[in-house]
């Protein structure tokens, strides 16, 4: 391959990022459709008039806008941060992260939970990390982030934090 190619050329120091998705299943969005479609009908139950289209027109789309909604949340490890939807983490707060199966997810989220950690978890997906804070201004002990990609997120989250501290 030349170097006049133009394929991106990754630098040794940047960190491998990380980026996903917690999109619904297509189950879901069936299940949902299915039952704004029957929530509709039973308003409609044979009326003639506005209550004829009415409550189609109005809940189909309120379910379409709704499921859309619980699945646009973004993961992504980048610029040293962990970012979950509109939330930030400088990686260099991070002193560890640790990938979670259904068990795992559910001990950590279960009865003893910590109210104070930060969860952003979708029930239709298994995985997720946990990522221990070392800052001593923030209340918060812990970050417990769904993931389909467990492991791989993990490992971005660690190679950004050391990559952070390399670099300082």
């Amino acid at each position: 391959m030349s170097p006049s190619s133009s394929s991106p050329v990754r630098s040794a120091a940047a960190p491998p990022g990380h980026s996903e998705r917690l999109a619904l299943p297509w189950w879901l969005w069936l299940a949902g459709l299915a039952a704004a479609a029957l929530l509709a009908a039973e308003v409609w139950m044979g009326a003639a008039g506005v209550r004829a289209w009415l409550p189609f027109a109005v809940l189909v789309p309120a379910a379409l806008f709704g499921l859309w909604r619980l699945g646009r949340i973004r993961i992504a490890v980048r610029d040293g941060e962990l970012r979950v939807d509109d939330a930030r983490l400088p990686v260099r707060f991070v002193a560890d992260a640790v990938p979670l199966d259904t068990a795992g997810r559910r001990e950590v989220l279960g009865v003893g939970a910590d109210p104070l950690a930060f969860v952003v978890q979708r029930p239709w997906i298994g995985g997720a990390v946990q990522v221990v804070l070392d800052d001593p201004a923030d209340p918060t002990p812990f970050w417990v982030v769904s993931s389909r990609r467990p492991v791989e997120l993990a490992a971005a989250i660690l190679a950004a934090r050391d990559a952070d501290r390399d670099a300082t």
